[in-house]
């Protein structure tokens, strides 16, 4: 009997050995993944490849983060800019439908690239290859003062049921508790 019980403890090591194992390989592989929102500093440029005619759209996307001022000790808004690169018939959409001030959210990868300039000197840069492009707020609506667009999707409100005003006193309203 102790010998069983043995064995099994092995086994079990053994599994979870192997388990640890394959985490570490899980863990170990990389992730490329950024989702951002912002606001269009520009609008769109629309190009297209030589060789097979595939559209590509570039964007250059404001994203505000906050900071606080060590001198005033106020929190100030500081623009990130992230330029953006949409493939095919979606960086046509964007070409179409987005303009200068539109905010957007995009998720994507970053690619980061790196060639020499006019000067002799090399340059490198980190850009966001888009996967999905969602268009945020109206075309035609101006941002309020707080910067917010209201939505051209209209909200289907026809599942939403009333509610009816609450009873005063009634002994059935009660909780119980």
């Amino acid at each position: 009997m102790p010998r069983k019980r043995a064995e099994s403890s092995r086994v079990r090591a053994y599994t979870v050995n192997s388990i640890f194992r394959r985490e570490q390989i899980v863990a170990a592989t990389n992730i490329n993944r950024v989702v951002i929102t912002g606001n269009l500093t520009r609008d769109p440029e629309l190009r297209s490849t030589p060789n097979n005619g595939m559209s590509i759209c570039s964007l250059r996307v404001a994203v505000n983060g906050r900071k606080k001022d060590p001198d005033s000790g106020q929190w100030v808004d500081k623009p990130n800019y992230f330029d953006v690169t949409v493939f095919g018939a979606q960086g046509e959409n964007c070409a179409q439908y987005l303009s200068k001030g539109r905010p957007v959210a995009v998720e994507g990868r970053l690619n980061w690239r790196e060639w020499e300039a006019q000067d002799g000197g090399k340059r490198q840069s980190v850009d966001i290859i888009a996967d999905t492009v969602q268009f945020l707020g109206s075309r035609d609506a101006a941002p309020q003062s707080n910067g917010v667009v209201e939505s051209d999707v209209p909200a289907d409100t026809s599942d939403f049921q009333e509610a009816g005003v609450a009873g005063g006193g009634s002994k059935d309203d009660d909780i119980p508790f």
